[in-house]
Parts: structure tokens; C-alpha cells; sequence
């Protein structure tokens, strides 16, 4: 059985970046919301050990979330962060109260008990990560303080004679020095994990789980060229061959050659694909439309319509492989409530219930570096495991306004030069997610002696961990005016390139 840890959550910003810490460890861990306790689901000894997460709650407000602890506490290994460690002492006979001054950015220990294990191999004066303002002003006599800072006296405690703990700093961000060792003192001391979850160890337990589900079922599956897809596509392959039908759509509003390109390297994976020019589908259906959403929907109708005909051309399909991963399920089942949508390029909205298959998802536990991680070991091409995220809308959110066979046609020679440049720099591995964009606006320009009135582009690149937040790319200038240069002197239509400096807030990474 998979050693698993419990990360329960309260709501906190923070809270998937515990879970990619623990797993980090090589120790598998699940986000469950906080009334999850409350569930008939619920059992604390299925778990190694359970952690609560911070919450933008007080624990002094009369609808703030209070599962009741005594189902945890004593039974398994427990660790309260932030909001968890106030609900631990408010639980038990301890006071909350507001802070005298809010409580937030870096501070350091002035005092560390190291013969507490939660605190073993942590320094004096290391920087710990506050954000509360709260703060726990008295605790009950069995419980024992471990670590201070000059404004928190209870930065860290423990309950005497059980394995539950507290901090009222956050570990699992980068501005705690320290935060991944005491995470592994938990996890791998306290909780006695053995650090067994590795790449390898998933794709051989998927494998044979995806054996045991399907057996000797049909499954198809669309595939975009995307990591997700891809990796997902391959475990399956792996589980059951042949009987994995794999479809590529071309929707008119793929990158410079992607869809050649791309069919030709799943062919040379030795999956069973086929390739489906659609480009007119698509084009006919965004015709005139210059809504964002609008187009998105179109989009999306018109890629169920097409990938549904292709699928009953198959006889006996009874599942449908899908390339979510745990962001995505994690946002269905957040304590905010159901999110609406899960992301319609991660999951293809609609068409389980329309097409009446089971869904199997392969890679629904892992975030996208784990994702990445498990392409390497399963040695897919570094082109696909390596590429940047790409919308599944594609260009069609990246041409603002109506969308023309044109207009694409533009767009893609100018991607391909900035893309293809970042590349040659040696800066493509160094972005997170890059792009052009054509936008409605002309401007006049000269070339030669003739006077232009031609499109304006832009180019957007970003640095993100997980595209929830974003930074706006420094690239060198050197490089910028030479992309420039190029792309008004090789792409007909096109007289001004500008670069996007905008950060994500207030700035989406797409501009639609």
C-alpha cells in the first residue's frame, strides 16, 4: 500500500507548494479539503501522518474552519503551519489573539530547541517566513514550546508525550532557509516514511494499474504535442499497445509545422495516432468572431465535434485517456467550493458525458515538474518534454480580434523566428512559457523609401513555476533587437515588434 501523507487545507495560497516540498522528499502526499476529517471517507491510520496547512482565515471567526482535531491528534503524526498550529492551540486549551503589529515576510529564530526532532539540524537565527495576524499569546501546560523569534514567542511547539507539532511559520516557501529540512524531520523522522515514491517506482505502479482497469479494453485519447498528453499517451501505451488510439487535430491554429512535426515524433514513439486536418472546421466556425470567449467556446465545440466523429470511426471504444494532472483536480475539490471549469486543455470538456466513455487519467496525482520527471525516465524526446506551455485554444487566443487564415499565417512566421531564436541564444530553457501575439493595431513604418501602414506584434515571455503567478522575462536587449530586426524584415505584414513587460497579477500570461 502507498505511504501517503495528508495535507488538509485550510485555503492557504501556500498549500500546493507543501505538497510539491513533501514530494520533493520522494514521499507521495494528498491535498484534501479540511471538512475531508468530517467525511465517512476519512480513516487518520491510512495515513503515515497528516499536516494542516495555512488558511486567509482567524480561528477567532465564527465561520472559520474548525474540524474537529481529536479524529487526528494521537492516532497518526501531526503537524499544524500557521493557521494549522492556531487551530491547535485554540482547540486545546490555548488563546489566539490578534497581533499587536500583522505578522509578515522574514524574521529568524532567536530561539531553537534542537533536541526536538521537528527542529533537529535547524539553526539558530535561521530565516523562517511569517504571514498571520494572529498570533498564539498562551498555550496549555502540556504543551512545549521549541522555537521563538523576537516577535513570536510560540513559533514552534510540540504536545508532550504524542507527535503532534506546530510552527507559525510557513516551511514550504523558498524564503524559509531551512523549511525543507524540517519538513523531511517530519515526514521521514517523525512520520517514518521511507521516501520510496520516485519516478520510476510511479511508472511501474501505473503500468500495472492501468493493466488491471482497462485490460484488454479500447481507450482514445487526444493528443496536442503538450507534455501531459504525451506522458499520459505513453503509460498507456506501455499498459495496453496497441488497443491506445491516439488523435492528433490540427485546428489551423497550431505553431509553424507543429502538426508534421509533431505527428512524425509520435510516430517514432511507436504510438497508434492519426492525424486530422480540420483546418477549415475551425475557420468556419471563428468566422467573425472577435469575442475571446466567444472564440474559445467555438474552439472547443468544433474540437469535440471533430474529435467525436473520428472516435465511433473506432469500434468498441470504452474509455477515454485525458492528460489532467493534480492542479486541475486539486481546483475541482477546493475548500472555495467546486471550481467552475476544470481547464478545458488539460481536461476536454464535454466530451466524457457526451461520448458516454469511462475517463482514465494516468497522471491525475502528479504536478507538471513530476510530470516532467516521468517523461525523462520514460525517455521521451527532450523537444516535447522541454516545450513550453502552449494554450490549448493555440493562436486562436493569441490573434486578437477575428480570426483569418491570414492572420495565422502571420503569427506563425513570427512565432517561429521568436521561438526559434530563443533557442539558438540558449534562453528557451531559461523561459517558462513564451509567445507572440498579433494585435488589431496598424502603425506607420518606412521601408526603403516607401512608407508602411502595417500590424503591430508583441512578444510576451515569463518566468512561473506553475503559471498561477508570473514575471515578465529580462531578456537581453542585444537579442530582443535582433528578433526584431528579423521579423520586420522576414514577415510580410508585419512593421513594429513591441515586448510585453507585464507581470502576473495584474497581467494574465495570454492577453486573451
Amino acid at each position: 500500500m502507498q505511504e501517503t501523507i495528508l495535507i488538509l487545507d485550510f485555503g492557504s495560497q501556500y498549500t500546493q507548494l507543501i505538497a510539491r516540498k513533501v514530494r520533493e522528499l520522494n514521499v507521495y502526499c494528498e491535498i484534501h479539503p479540511y471538512s475531508f476529517v468530517q467525511s465517512s471517507k476519512f480513516n487518520a491510520q491510512s495515513y503515515k501522518g497528516v499536516i494542516l496547512s495555512g488558511s486567509p482565515f482567524s480561528v477567532r471567526q465564527k465561520k472559520s474552519p474548525q474540524p474537529d482535531l481529536n479524529l487526528i491528534r494521537g492516532k497518526v503524526p501531526l503537524l499544524g503551519v500557521c493557521y494549522g498550529a492556531q487551530l491547535l492551540a485554540h482547540q486545546f486549551g490555548g488563546e489566539v489573539n490578534p497581533s499587536k503589529h500583522r505578522e509578515y515576510g522574514r524574521a529568524n529564530l532567536s530561539f531553537v530547541n534542537n533536541n526536538d526532532i521537528l527542529f533537529k539540524n535547524i539553526s539558530l537565527h535561521s530565516q523562517v517566513w511569517m504571514s498571520h495576524a494572529d498570533t498564539i499569546t498562551k498555550v496549555a501546560d502540556n504543551f512545549e514550546t521549541t522555537a521563538s523569534t523576537s516577535d513570536v514567542k510560540y513559533a514552534g511547539f510540540y504536545i508532550q508525550g504524542e507527535k503532534t507539532y506546530g510552527i507559525q511559520f510557513h516551511p514550504e516557501v523558498y524564503h524559509s532557509t531551512e523549511g525543507l529540512i524540517l519538513l523531511k524531520n517530519f515526514v521521514v523522522d517523525i512520520c517514518r516514511c521511507s521516501q520510496n515514491w520516485t519516478p520510476s517506482a510511479f511508472i511501474s505502479t501505473t503500468i500495472a494499474e492501468l493493466k488491471n482497469k482497462v485490460g484488454n479494453d479500447k481507450v482514445v485519447m487526444a493528443l496536442s504535442g503538450g507534455v501531459d498528453s504525451t506522458v499520459a499517451a505513453i503509460l498507456l501505451h506501455k499498459a495496453i499497445g496497441k488497443n491506445l488510439y491516439c488523435i492528433f487535430v490540427d485546428n489551423g491554429l497550431l505553431r509553424k509545422d507543429e502538426f508534421e512535426n509533431v505527428l512524425h515524433s509520435y510516430k517514432d514513439m511507436g504510438l497508434n495516432i492519426k492525424g486530422v486536418d480540420s483546418k477549415k472546421a475551425f475557420y468556419k466556425a471563428l468566422k467573425g468572431k472577435r469575442d475571446p470567449e466567444q472564440k474559445r467556446k467555438a474552439i472547443g465545440k468544433t474540437f469535440i465535434d471533430v474529435f467525436d466523429k473520428e472516435s465511433h470511426r473506432i469500434k468498441g471504444v470504452k474509455w477515454l485517456g485525458q492528460g489532467t494532472i493534480y492542479p486541475d483536480v486539486i481546483e475541482s475539490v477546493s475548500v472555495k467550493g467546486p471550481s467552475a471549469t476544470i481547464k478545458s486543455h488539460h481536461n476536454v470538456g464535454g466530451l466524457p458525458a457526451r461520448m458516454k466513455l469511462q475517463v482514465v487519467e494516468p497522471l491525475n496525482t502528479l504536478f507538471k515538474d513530476e510530470v516532467r520527471r516521468v517523461g525523462r525516465k520514460l525517455e521521451i524526446t527532450e523537444n516535447i518534454i522541454g516545450r513550453h506551455p502552449f494554450p490549448g485554444p493555440g493562436l486562436g487566443i493569441r490573434i486578437l480580434g477575428d480570426i483569418t487564415e491570414e492572420k495565422v499565417r502571420i503569427l506563425q512566421e513570427v512565432d517561429h523566428i521568436y521561438i526559434e531564436g530563443l533557442k539558438n541564444a540558449g534562453l528557451y530553457d531559461k523561459v517558462w512559457q513564451a509567445g507572440s501575439i498579433l494585435t488589431p493595431i496598424k502603425s506607420v513604418g518606412v521601408m526603403g523609401d516607401e512608407r508602411t501602414y502595417e500590424n503591430v506584434v508583441a512578444l510576451r515571455a515569463v518566468s512561473s513555476t506553475d503559471g498561477m503567478t508570473a514575471d515578465w522575462c529580462h531578456l537581453p536587449y542585444e537579442f530582443l533587437a535582433k528578433v526584431s530586426n528579423e521579423i520586420i524584415n522576414k514577415v510580410k505584414g508585419v512593421n513594429r515588434v513591441v515586448y510585453d513587460i507585464s507581470s502576473k497579477p495584474p497581467a494574465t500570461i495570454e492577453w486573451e
